[in-house]
């Protein structure tokens, strides 16, 4: 009998993606914008900060953006729970949470659009599975994958004024997977950031100079697992506009994330970062015509490092249950020189301490009928703050001043979530949620006064975490392919918000920050009794033949609840926290050919605590026109807020404005995608 040869093995492909897991089913009951990275790449600042406030009810503390605003003032938030510079919304890159460790804020210009996938945005609070801090939401920014370029891509151009603006990314395959090298690189003259009427002598330009450079690579493992690798290096020096207002923020992160896409999905994550962040305050006289150094912020180390696991047992066809625990630790402290006289300093501060927590979640997402989604998920979270301390003394003498080391805490924070999407046809989806929500307080609030031009903010070791809750619901409708609309109500409470409460108003000596000149404030750091914020988010997705309209409008309603020595806040607006936001870009795409128009609105928004500083409302025009020159090269032009509009980011005690980004005008070259 004549022997067959065996069959040839059938081979098996290998498919990596550098992603997390897939997105829960139970995701549908949320109110979610995600940003394709077409969007993020293409705006007419080139900055990651820009493209996420197409999600209208997106902000930072500040309206300006980062290349002039003070790094400690870039918190992330949604949905009017502002009024703090630290973050309360959680931010995340490939899993890994982003806010500053000692301080809570985001180092923007880390984050190269070039090197980005997608981001998701999650309005509403209560993340559960990815840990605590998203207060007011979730903002999950994803690294390219394998089909986001094409070898090697990137940009350069030249803006105004005097300003260069680089990225660049190389891809390549890594046997089965992938990798890729980007980095980018800006730097620029600057613009005064006061206002013209009230410019003095010391008042000039703020430069800025930036750079990152990220590394990622993404191998199979098996059949359906892959290995991720990613590191990050950063550095970002800016000037505030005078004289002893120069920062300096570097920083390092590297984590391993092992993803398992098999009947048992999982994902195992770990991380280490490091920063050191140095900064230096100024005051500057009522005619600012002299400025002095009033403070020296000269290093502020910080490390923060966490892992995660999450399992994704088979459970059912129509169920997906995701079960994990994550954990996350902060170590820092300021080292500062204050009280200057003759132009030296006297005094001499070391401030901070350790914060860990670490949780369990559980979530799960049921299909019980075609069309209907149902999800809920919990978790528990235990937290310390640890060796929190300051020290102050004498630099002539050596003598102390101040010798505190503040009482250990500890604590159990429990929230969840839950929400339901019912697909009533092909084109509405109606979704409702609820969702509880904490954040801890940062080492920077906790332990660390600070000066803002005049006004001085001590700080309070004995703060509360802040807890939040909120509802919402929504409905989506798609009558064709390629229209989408959204609309979304919602009602969000946050309770022991922290807020930098006044408590009283120089010239004199106060507790905890020293002497504050005529016309500053003096505040304190406390826990409000909450801050309410209700309202509704619309937004739209047009897509129709070469053209495509994205817009989206908030509108917040947010007031704070106040007593005891906080009773003068009572009923009135969280500082920082605008009613209307909105945003529109309509674009045009064809043969390499691209045109793009953006519109920002903004309205009047309180600088202050007490409502007593205002500024106004703005309206921006961006445009960005891109003509190929050969099939992978173009020429770019850009322009940032073209009408020269006069955005007020600032006010001081002295009534002096400070304004965002004036018109910017870019011209370069963009080689591929």
């Amino acid at each position: 009998m004549l022997a067959l040869p065996p069959p040839a093995p059938v081979p098996v492909e290998i498919i990596v993606t550098g992603q997390g897991l897939a997105d829960a089913p139970g995701d549908r009951a949320y109110d979610i914008v995600t940003i394709e990275r077409d969007r993020l790449t293409g705006t007419a600042s080139g900055r990651l900060e820009d493209a996420l406030r197409d999600a209208a009810g997106f902000q930072q503390f500040r309206r300006s953006d980062s290349r002039s605003a003070q790094p400690t003032s870039q918190g992330a938030t949604l949905r009017g729970l502002g009024g703090n510079a630290s973050s309360r919304a959680l931010v995340l890159l490939d899993g890994v949470p982003q806010v500053d460790p000692f301080g809570g804020w985001v180092s923007f210009p880390a984050f190269d659009p070039i090197r980005l996938g997608r981001v998701r945005v999650t309005r509403g609070g209560g993340s559960g599975v990815y840990g605590p801090g998203a207060l007011a939401g979730t903002v999950e920014l994803s690294s390219a994958g394998p089909g986001d370029s094409d070898g090697l891509s990137g940009g350069l151009a030249y803006g105004s004024p005097d300003s260069v603006d680089a990225d660049a990314m190389l891809s390549a395959p890594l046997g089965a997977g992938f990798g890729f090298i980007a980095g980018g690189y800006a730097r620029g003259d600057g613009f005064v950031p006061v206002v013209a009427e009230a410019r003095g002598p010391v008042d000039r330009a703020s430069p800025y100079e930036q750079g990152s450079l990220a590394l990622r690579g993404v191998v199979p493992v098996g059949v359906d697992t892959e290995l991720q690798a990613s590191g990050l290096g950063f550095y970002d020096r800016r000037e505030r506009g005078t004289a002893f207002t120069g920062n300096r923020n570097v920083g390092a992160d590297a984590s391993l994330r092992l993803i398992g896409r098999g009947a048992w999905g999982y994902e195992v994550l770990g991380y280490v970062q490091a920063r050191k962040f140095t900064s230096s305050f100024a005051s500057v006289n009522a005619t600012r015509t002299t400025v002095t150094q009033t403070l020296d912020q000269y290093n502020t180390p910080a490390t923060g490092a966490g892992g995660r696991i999450e399992i994704r047992p088979p459970v059912g066809e129509d169920f997906t249950l995701r079960i994990g625990s994550d954990l996350r630790t902060t170590d820092g402290q300021t080292k500062e020189l204050f009280t200057f006289v003759a132009a030296a300093p006297t005094r001499i501060r070391a401030a901070g301490g350790r914060t860990m927590t670490i949780g369990g979640f559980a979530e799960g997402s049921w299909e019980p009928a075609e069309g209907v989604t149902l999800t809920a998920g919990g978790r528990i979270d235990r937290w310390w703050i640890r060796d929190g301390f300051l020290r102050e003394a004498t630099i002539a003498t050596g003598a102390v001043l101040t010798d505190a080391a503040f009482t250990d805490r500890k604590g159990w924070e429990p929230t969840g979530r839950g929400g339901v999407a019912w697909r009533m046809n092909d084109a509405v989806t109606l979704r409702g949620a609820a969702y509880l929500g904490w954040r801890l307080p940062t080492l920077n609030e906790l332990y660390r006064p600070f000066r803002a031009g005049t006004d001085a903010t001590a700080a309070n070791a004995a703060l509360s975490p802040e807890t939040s809750r909120g509802v919402d619901g929504g409905v989506d409708w798609r009558p064709f392919p390629g229209i989408r609309f959204g609309t979304t109500l919602f009602w969000n409470r946050l309770d022991d918000a922290i807020a930098n409460i006044t408590q009283g108003r120089g010239p004199g000596t106060f507790p905890g920050v020293g002497f504050v000149a005529a016309g500053g404030a003096y505040r304190q750091r406390g826990n409000l009794d909450h801050l309410r914020s209700r309202g509704v988010s619309v937004d739209a997705d047009v897509a129709v033949n070469l053209f495509r309209l994205t817009a989206s409008y908030a509108f917040v309603d947010a007031r704070v609840t106040a007593e005891a020595g906080a009773v003068a806040l009572d009923g009135r607006d969280p500082a920082q926290t605008p009613r209307h936001q909105a945003s529109a870009t309509l674009g045009w795409a064809d043969a390499g050919y691209r045109l793009s128009g953006t519109m920002r609105y903004v309205s009047a928004q309180y600088e202050d605590d007490l409502n007593a500083r205002r500024l106004r409302g703005a309206v921006t025009f961006d445009a960005v026109a891109a003509v190929p020159v050969t099939r992978r090269l173009s020429l770019e032009v850009r322009g940032e807020n073209l009408a020269n509009k006069r955005v007020e980011a600032g006010v001081t005690g002295a009534n002096v404005i400070e304004r965002a980004t004036p018109r910017t005008l870019w011209i370069g070259m963009r080689l591929g995608g």
